[in-house]
């Protein structure tokens, strides 16, 4: 009996029962997706070609008793909307927003009321008097006007009820429960008009009461029959939830009292390997559930995967399962649509409601969009090949446009394409001409994409899914012109937006099939893997959605979350019935995404073991690398020999010197391939920029005096040019960055505080009697260095600060915006010099000194830095500190000391045999 599955049953029963009759028999099944196997199941057994017999599911059959047609839940949010606005007081009615909030759940319980056949004005009266009791002790003159509108709206609702029921049957359209009520009221016509129809009831399990009415009427009529697959082991047991609906059918149906109960089977105490695997996160179910498809080909290469099924507890684990699936699967059938939420379209679309939506609410006027919000669009895929808009992106990130007006964008991209034109017109108009737009641009979109090329025919398809959508929402709003505010738009669209699936290709019935819980309903596979068997996933958990409290719901019939675990149930063990082969995986993290506690129909298999059930249970744990991270190592080849002869003909500098002590790969990137860091919008000025435009402000207020001596009065006149050379200096560097507000209008005050705070320091040090002259400002120099253990000269070249002859010394200062202490220009030894980065800015002052040694005519150098946040240590100069007595007068021992490093240093970056090695910090 194991190797019979339901289906082939059924299609015995309908060719020897029903074989002269079968053009009269209709067949009625839980879903749709059992249709194929059915057709494929009565195909094996004939010989001969038969007409078969008609096959729908049970949604479409009640569809057809009622005779009105089903709309989506948004359809009939705008039709409620309708009702509530012609039956509520102008002064009370709702915006559409507040109104959903509420209106969705309100529509959950109708659908309830009406699918379980209660009395609607009984059920709804009965919520207004629990409200009414809640409220019982308040005192009328205390009854606030919040208070009387809450019971107010629970006044309302038979009335909301009864007028949106009138209305959708006016219009011949309805929600499931109201088709289903109708269907009830319409039962006796509809038997009377297909008198000469057989009916065949197949594989259900929980029946709602309008549902239980119109099976048992037909079969009271002798116009059906039911078959129900249930095996003994939870029929028998009256705790078992997987039988919980069908002992009570056996038990209530009349029909019982006098037949017989088919089909109960008795398939799941047969033998079966159950493979309990846990498992970290939800990537690490995926790669399992590949290996185990691997080990299952490997078992049987010659096998079909037709009878392998993989059940997705989490339908989001769907991609990563299919990225790990081995190559060896030929065939592939998966019943869930592919997400909207990474449909790349969809995205585009989301992002275009998210900038239009945020220059909206800040001034529809003025229409000012921020710049990220244009380069997400700019860059999307579907977008950069075709909108030509590539200089744009790059003026926008070279000159820091934060905050861009409309008018501002068109100027700045002057030879628009249609393409970036719909992206970029303004939403002033009103909902429907937005949704105009966006569907000539998903057109527009369309037409620039191939058909030769696979990927683009792919991305056609995610397109026209979404081109659905918005030509839905069209059709709505053309009916339903007072919903218009934007915000509500996009409100819609996220929730409509659930419905635009892609769906995949795939041959039903071959290979392995990959499918969501509700699809497996009716079907059975020889090798089941399911995944998510988490509490929360697996089952789906509590999730109290409605007005109609827990015990009015038990009170009246109506399913609870007690229900709806039972409907869970009787999948999960209809799964594992026939099933000789089946892998449990769960996530064994138990905080965090998709965590949960390990499913209690795990531990429900564990505590009822059958006796001929093999049961084991592992714990699946990433091998860890025993190296987190290789370091990168590139060996020096003739090219990159080739490329440091040219540095060492166009000069060194001290930074690419200490950015290669720093970490070698950073030099090799940045001076060997010369990748250079991405432009991007400064909104918030940098450090390196704030650093640039102090030394360049400085630089302007100080060059009228080069070759000058400074005096108070030239510093007191500086001090008058601060304010305007500052934001002449933010201007030219920061272009057109915000600097009104904000950060940067912090910064700002820093720059000048600290320009302000270096002239007061200056003033003090002329005050107490020093003498200085200028002798360069932001100059470049440069001096070759020859040494016979080079394989070539090198020149050293480098931008110095400033350089200036105070009280007969010369002094060479590099500005420093970040906080520099005494320690960090202080040597005690030169052994190891250029092996540590701590001596970075000795190698860098030392390096100014080297250069500008010829120049000194004799004279002797100093050479340091000034720190801007350390402005009170005033001039820090290198200082040699062998022992306790300190020199800072570079003389020659100091630089031929210093060259000597530099020559080992130099020596390594040049010897061909030495690779670039990654120091990992």
């Amino acid at each position: 009996m194991i190797n019979t599955s339901f289906l082939d049953k059924i299609a015995t029963v309908i060719l020897e029962n029903y074989s002269n009759t079968l053009s009269n028999t209709i067949v009625v099944l839980p879903n749709k997706r059992a249709k194929i196997f059915l057709i494929e199941a009565l195909k094996n057994q004939v010989t001969k070609n038969i007409l078969s017999p008609e096959i729908i599911s049970i949604e479409d059959f009640v569809q057809n008793i009622a005779g009105i047609r089903t709309v989506d839940p948004i359809e009939l949010l705008f039709e409620f909307y309708e009702v509530y606005l012609s039956i509520t007081d102008k002064g009370n009615q709702q915006t559409f927003e507040l109104f959903a909030n509420w209106a969705k759940t309100l529509l959950q319980d109708f659908n309830e009321i009406d699918r379980y056949l209660l009395d609607p004005a009984h059920v709804l009266s009965y919520l207004k008097d629990i409200e009414d009791i809640k409220k019982w002790g308040i005192e009328v003159e205390n009854k606030t006007t919040l208070l009387e509108k809450y019971i107010d709206f629970w006044k309302l609702l038979p009335n909301y009820y009864q007028s949106l029921y009138t209305h959708l049957l006016n219009k011949g359209i309805g929600y499931q429960g109201l088709i289903y009520r109708e269907a009830v009221n319409n039962l006796n016509h509809f038997t009377d008009s297909v008198q000469d129809k057989k009916f065949i009831f197949a594989g259900f399990n929980a029946l709602n009461a309008a549902e239980e009415k119109i099976i048992q009427h037909l079969i009271a009529a002798d116009q059906a029959k039911i078959y129900w697959d249930v095996d003994q082991t939870f029929l028998n047991d009256p705790y078992h939830d997987a039988g919980l609906f069908v002992r009570r059918f056996k038990e209530n149906w009349k029909h019982y009292k006098l037949h017989p109960f088919e089909w109960i089977v008795d398939d799941f105490s047969e033998s079966k390997n159950i493979q309990v695997i846990g498992t970290p996160k939800t990537i690490g179910q995926a790669k399992i559930a590949g290996s185990i498809i691997e080990h299952v080909i490997q078992e049987n290469p010659e096998g079909k995967l037709d009878k392998v099924a993989v059940v997705l507890g989490d339908e989001n684990l769907l991609v990563p399962l299919l990225y790990s699936l081995p190559s060896s699967v030929g065939a592939l059938n998966i019943t869930m649509g592919y997400s909207s939420k990474n449909n790349p379209a969809q995205i585009l679309i989301a992002k275009l409601f998210k900038m239009h939506t945020n220059a909206l609410s800040r001034n529809a006027k003025s229409y000012v969009l921020y710049y990220k919000d244009v380069l997400d669009i700019l860059t999307h895929p579907l977008v950069e090949p075709y909108a030509k808009t590539s200089k744009l992106v790059h003026v926008i990130n070279q000159n820091n446009y934060t905050f861009i007006p409309h008018h501002k964008l068109l100027e700045l991209n002057l030879i628009p394409t249609e393409l970036f034109l719909l992206l970029f017109q303004k939403w002033e108009k009103g909902s429907i001409p937005v949704l105009e737009t966006i569907s000539k641009l998903l057109q527009t979109i369309k037409e620039n994409l191939s058909n030769d090329n696979e990927e683009e025919k792919i991305t056609k398809a995610f397109v026209f899914a979404i081109f659905k959508v918005i030509n839905k929402l069209i059709n709505y709003y053309s009916k339903h012109e007072h919903i218009d505010k934007i915000e509500t738009l996009y409100a819609i669209y996220k929730q409509v937006i659930d419905l635009a699936e892609v769906s995949f290709e795939g041959e039903p019935l071959n290979g392995l099939q990959i499918m969501g819980v509700l699809e497996s309903r009716v079907l059975d596979f020889d090798t089941i893997i399911v995944t998510s068997m988490n509490e929360g996933k697996f089952p789906a958990g509590k999730s109290q959605n409605s007005f109609i409290p827990y015990d009015v719901k038990r009170e009246l019939g109506l399913p609870t979350f007690k229900e709806k675990d039972a409907i869970y149930t009787y999948h999960f063990y209809h799964l594992l019935q026939r099933a000789k082969n089946i892998y449990l995986l769960y996530n064994t993290e138990s905080e965090g995404l998709d965590a949960g506690e390990k499913s209690r129909f795990i531990t429900q298999l564990e505590v009822e073991k059958q006796a001929s059930h093999n049961l084991t249970h592992e714990i699946f744990n990433a091998v860890l690398p025993e190296t987190a991270y290789q370091a990168m190592v590139i060996q020096k080849s003739e090219s990159v020999m080739v490329r440091l002869k040219e540095i060492a003909g166009k000069g060194f500098s001290p930074s690419a010197l200490t950015s290669y002590i720093r970490n070698p790969i950073q030099f090799y990137f940045q001076k060997i391939l010369r990748i250079s860091e991405v432009e991007e919008v400064e909104e918030n000025i940098a450090l390196n920029t704030l650093g640039t435009i102090i030394h360049e402000t400085l630089k302007v207020l100080y060059e009228p005096f080069i070759g000058k001596f400074i005096s108070e009065s030239t510093i007191q006149d500086c001090f008058k040019q601060i304010d305007q050379e500052v934001l002449k200096q933010f201007k030219l560097v920061y272009k057109e960055g915000e600097i009104k507000k904000g950060r940067n209008l912090l910064a700002f005050e820093v720059a000048k505080r600290n320009v302000s705070n270096f002239l007061k320091v200056e003033l003090e040090s002329i005050k107490s009697g020093d003498a200085i002259k200028i002798l360069a400002l932001e100059q470049t120099f440069e001096r070759q260095l020859q040494h016979p253990s080079l394989p070539f000269p090198v020149l050293i070249k480098g931008n110095v600060d400033r350089i200036e002859e105070r009280n007969g010394i010369i002094r060479i200062i590099d500005y420093k915006t970040g906080k520099v202490e005494k320690a960090s220009v202080t040597l005690k030894s030169w052994n190891g010099l250029t092996e540590d980065i701590k001596s970075d800015k000795i190698i860098q002052v030392l390096a100014y000194a080297y250069m500008y040694e010829l120049e000194a005519k004799g004279k002797p150098i100093e050479a340091g830095i000034i720190s801007f946040k350390n402005l009170k240590a005033g001039f820090l100069p290198f200082n040699f500190k062998e022992d306790k007595e300190g020199n800072t007068v570079i003389d020659e021992t100091i630089l031929s000391n210093y060259l000597e490093q530099m020559v080992l240093l130099l020596r390594e970056i040049l010897d061909d045999t030495i690779p670039f090695e990654e120091k990992l910090i």
